[in-house]
């Protein structure tokens, strides 16, 4: 059972309650029409204006292809100098292509759009195969476009200019063919629509949505489930249909019912979760893959009557085991590289992590060292991190888990390095949403290393999709030193991957070799070349 199925009926009337429309209530309560197309149809629109291709994973029965017919229509209807072109329907089965030239055919009228004598005509595609046409259907306009809706064929897209609409992607037979006729209408100014409710994560949809997150491909993604939908009115527009009161106990129970309807596929049909989910996210060959053994994690821990020892006496203890400890790898970093961090933050039950990282001159991202720290005072894990970050080369800032006591250090690290370089993260389900795919994908790509460590593999393979969300579970494991955690390593590593790609930069950088040529340093053999430190693994990575 998901945790989308355990929201109750009265959890739901109070969260409608809490966060219902309240211009469309009203609306509703004094009689008016309220607009046409709900939020969630016209971000649709809106999207597919500004994006060559734009792609949606979203709950069943939500009215997305509802709203792309109108899309369609005030596309084709259009004259050229006003962005008109032809619209290519292009469903799995023929019923879907003349529903939705039915659907076309209403938006036409509605929006008083001159379509031609002919009206809505069927007709047989010539797609050039012998013996093998294709049956279609199409609405021509007084603009000189037509909208023509056919089955699930990629040649039926040969010779043809203008905006594709691909639906219930998923379910076509050969998806990636089809995707590859269709973007070719880009290269003179077509566009591309994708919409698809999941079917399995090892279908070609769910790995277009992987590659569109970890932005291996520039496609707008936008995300619907069937909670999203409600909260944006889409009951309150049926029940407008349907000629029946609206209410948040009415919503609640129309809800439950249709969740119960799906059953164990309510995830896959109404949340957005393709089904087999709930796996590994990194598997653990992956990890290892990219482990180095010559990257070190030091680990710091003390007794829980350090905390009350006075303040001289912890700092210079600290101090100590920073200089002893960090010095020489904070100095191994190479000062031509830019280096970020991320810390997931932990005071007593779990470990707090800081996780720095370079990014090297092939963008490949390197975990120089991880500090760990455990029963670590606010005050000295806060000396612990300013001695980090005050010695990192090129610094470009980092995020940090400020949730819960967290908050305290991601605020003094922001008052000291400066809020735009420190983010005060609390990862929620989008925040994670958007930042571990990038992170899988470098995985995947190899372009990251980390340190060897049993401690820290085991937290990444704790990763898990939850509601199609990949994250740590509640559940913690146990370390090598049969202490208690929780994916520490793995949420350190996020925020530091997600830092890389934040574009801050430094600022009066001059790089190492440049600044020893003008003091001199260098001679014509390059002779006391003291400022050149290796990267600690260096050999490994080669020209990383």
């Amino acid at each position: 059972m998901t945790s989308a199925r355990l929201v109750t009926e009265q959890e739901w009337i109070e969260i409608r309650r809490a966060g219902m429309l309240a211009g469309a209530q009203l609306a509703l309560d004094a009689g008016s029409i309220p607009d046409v197309l709900i939020p969630y149809q016209k971000r649709l629109l809106a999207t597919t204006a500004q994006h060559a291709v734009t792609v949606i994973e979203k709950s069943r029965r939500t009215g997305v292809t509802w709203a792309a017919g109108a899309d369609a229509v005030l596309t084709s209807a259009a004259n050229k100098t006003a962005g008109g072109m032809d619209t290519l329907y292009i469903g799995y089965n023929l019923d879907m292509a003349r529903e939705f030239i039915d659907v076309c055919a209403m938006w036409a009228r509605a929006f008083n759009q001159a379509v031609t004598d002919a009206g809505v005509e069927e007709f047989i595609f010539d797609d050039g195969e012998p013996d093998s046409n294709i049956k279609a259907f199409r609405i021509a306009f007084a603009s000189g476009f037509e909208i023509v809706a056919l089955s699930s064929k990629p040649r039926s897209l040969r010779g043809r200019q203008g905006y594709v609409i691909v639906d219930e992607a998923a379910f076509h037979d050969d998806l990636k063919a089809l995707l590859a006729a269709a973007l070719a209408l880009l290269v003179w100014g077509g566009k591309v629509l994708v919409i698809s409710t999941h079917f399995g994560e090892d279908n070609d949809f769910n790995k277009l949505i992987e590659d569109i997150r970890a932005k291996r491909v520039p496609y707008e993604l936008m995300r619907l489930t069937f909670d999203e939908a409600l909260q944006d009115g889409l009951y309150q527009r049926i029940c407008l249909v349907t000629r029946k009161e609206w209410s948040p106990e009415a919503e609640a129970r129309w809800r439950n019912s249709i969740v119960s309807f799906y059953g164990e596929a309510a995830d896959e049909e109404l949340f957005c979760v393709p089904s087999k989910g709930g796996g590994v996210y990194l598997p653990r060959a992956l990890i290892e893959a990219r482990m180095l053994g010559d990257l070190p994690v030091f680990r710091l821990e003390r007794p829980d009557s350090f905390t009350f020892l006075s303040k001289e006496a912890r700092e210079t203890d600290i101090k100590g085991w920073c200089e002893e400890t960090l010095e020489a790898p904070l100095k191994a970093l190479d000062p031509d590289r830019q280096h970020g961090f991320g810390q997931d933050f932990a005071r007593k039950r779990d470990m707090s992590d800081i996780v720095p990282i370079e990014i090297g001159r092939t963008l490949k991202r390197t975990v120089p060292f991880v500090v760990e720290m455990r029963n670590i005072p606010f005050e000295q894990q806060k000396q612990v991190l300013f001695f980090i970050c005050d010695r990192l080369p090129r610094f470009i800032g980092g995020k940090m888990d400020a949730t819960g006591n967290g908050a305290y250090l991601a605020e003094v690290a922001a008052q000291r390095y400066g809020e735009q370089r420190i983010e005060q993260v609390k990862p929620n389900e989008a925040w994670y949403l958007e930042n571990f795919p990038p992170l899988k994908a470098a995985f995947e790509d190899a372009n990251i290393l980390i340190p060897k460590d049993a401690d820290l593999g085991n937290d990444l393979a704790m990763v898990k999709m939850v509601r199609g969300v990949p994250r740590v579970p509640e559940q913690r494991n146990t370390g090598t030193d049969d202490k208690k955690r929780h994916g520490d390593f793995a949420i350190g590593l996020v925020l530091a991957y997600a830092q890389t790609l934040s574009q801050i930069w430094e600022s009066a950088y001059t790089s190492a070799a440049t600044e020893a040529a003008d003091e001199g340093w260098l001679g014509g053999e390059d002779e006391g070349r003291d400022w050149w430190r290796q990267p600690l693994g260096a050999q490994l990575r080669g020209t990383t």
